[in-house]
């Protein structure tokens, strides 16, 4: 039976935070191709959208996301030479890649097993929360496959390259205790306080100068792929950048008058 895009991932936008939520619960929330070009195109429209200041991405029932939906691949033809390279280059990675350049924070709030590019979708986001009932695997070895969806690229920058292949070489589940003490998540709560504080995060993100917490996350992202030299010089760019914004003269401001700032994204 084809799957809903417009039902399986719902959207809304409240108070300039977007929530996008996975609803596939029966399937633990597993992507579809179709529904990996929705969340591709509402992250894509999250970050262009002046009136959006944070996301939060989570899913529905016991499951976060549980990767790519495999239904049917093993009735597949043998792929083509290219294939497979095509497809992870212009599928799972284009999707991790709009969450790493969305110019707005994204919060993972994860409600349940993420596996495989479903864990992959969590750890590329800004902050991660996780309820205690979460875990992570990186399935792919259980199934004869390589990581893909960026899991190579992510996992050693956040752990640690030993950890990593650990994690790939085994592919055992993680608890969210764990994985906070290995640096995969930032806090572990409580199932029911899972919302909650995914909400009270994005609010404050929502009530941040926008424009700097974009160019941080740039800065950020990109520190580990480059010099001290090339780092230093886009710290000052991104810094030059960010003087002309109203939010940095509204915290200048809000500082020499000794008030707190209200910015306003701008």
């Amino acid at each position: 039976m084809p799957v809903s895009v417009e039902t399986a991932i719902r959207y809304t936008t409240c108070d300039q935070v977007s929530h996008l939520t996975l609803d596939r619960p029966e399937a633990l929330n597993a992507l579809t191709p179709d529904l990996r070009e929705r969340l591709i195109q509402l992250l894509s429209e999250a970050s262009a959208d002046p009136d959006v200041r944070a996301v939060v991405l989570t899913g529905t029932g016991r499951g976060f996301c549980a990767g790519a939906d495999l239904r049917g691949a093993s009735k597949a033809p043998a792929p083509v030479a290219g294939d497979v390279a095509r497809t992870l280059r212009l599928g799972a990675q284009r999707l991790i890649g709009a969450v790493l350049d969305c110019e707005k924070p994204v919060i993972a709030a994860v409600n349940g097993t993420a596996a495989g590019l479903g864990a992959h979708l969590a750890f590329a986001c800004d902050l991660v929360l996780a309820a205690e009932s979460a875990r992570f695997i990186e399935v792919f070895v259980r199934r004869g496959l390589v990581p893909d969806a960026g899991g190579a690229y992510l996992l050693p920058r956040l752990m640690g390259p030993q950890r990593a292949k650990e994690l790939m070489f085994f592919g055992d589940a993680v608890g969210a205790a764990d994985a906070e003490r290995l640096g995969l998540v930032n806090r572990v709560v409580a199932d029911g306080e899972l919302d909650k504080t995914a909400r009270e995060w994005a609010a404050r993100l929502a009530a941040g100068p926008t424009r700097a917490l974009a160019l941080t996350k740039q800065l950020v992202n990109a520190s580990l792929d480059t010099d001290r030299a090339t780092a230093f010089a886009a710290e000052a760019a991104a810094q030059e950048i960010n003087m002309t914004t109203a939010d940095a003269r509204e915290g200048v401001a809000s500082f020499v008058q000794r008030r707190s700032a209200a910015f306003r994204g701008r």
